[in-house]
């Protein structure tokens, strides 16, 4: 199955490190300009921070981009995109702000920080997987309804409208390798009068 792991929400959280406040932030992202938008946006509304550190990582050709804004180089972009890269994210960007406390981390102790910055944005934004399904339709009698109706879940597919007029039309998404044994099961329940008719492809939250 053709899947990749997100976040589902933007989100944010914070914590405090040696009076050094750290706030992570997260949103899911298509494109680089969506991407770029988040950063400008994060660092306008936290325009007095001493750092604004961020990285993305994205499908589309394979982008992966970060910044160590001021702090010492590999302390701090680098350690938000391999907390990325480890927890096996894309289409994302995240931010995490810092506003200095007074004390001076180390180059170790800002490691943690922004990997701890990072993950806590993840937790806040929910990784989920997304897979890609077909988008389906069935046609269906009025006495066909119910048990065609209980087959779909029964393959792994998700009623998504039902529209009743003088027949039943059920509209639905599965994952595209499920499609043909659902159709087989369709056609022993309404000895073949019944299939379901794939309409299209797109990537939908995978309920394990």
């Amino acid at each position: 199955m053709d899947q990749y792991r997100t976040v589902k929400n933007e989100a944010e959280d914070e914590f405090v490190e040696r009076r050094s406040r750290f706030i992570g932030r997260v949103k899911p992202v298509k494109t680089e300009e969506d991407a770029v938008s988040f950063i400008r946006a994060c660092k306008s509304k936290y325009w007095d921070a001493s750092h604004n550190v961020y990285a993305y990582s994205l499908r589309e050709g394979s982008v992966r981009r970060y910044s160590d804004d001021g702090e010492p180089q590999g302390t701090a972009g680098v350690p938000v995109l391999e907390v990325l890269q480890k927890s096996g994210v894309t289409d994302l960007v995240v931010v995490v702000t810092r506003y200095f406390g007074g004390v001076l981390l180390g180059a170790g102790g800002l490691v943690r920080a922004y990997s701890h910055g990072a993950k806590i944005a993840l937790d806040a934004g929910r990784i989920i997987t997304m897979a890609l399904c077909q988008t389906a339709e069935l046609v269906c009698d009025y006495n066909q309804y119910g048990r065609l109706l209980s087959l779909i879940p029964e393959a792994g597919g998700v009623v998504t409208d039902t529209q009743f007029t003088d027949v039943v039309e059920i509209s639905f998404q599965i994952p595209g390798e499920s499609l043909p044994a659902l159709n087989r099961k369709l056609a022993d329940a309404t000895s073949g009068s019944v299939q379901a008719q794939a309409a299209g492809e797109l990537f939908v939250e995978w309920k394990d």
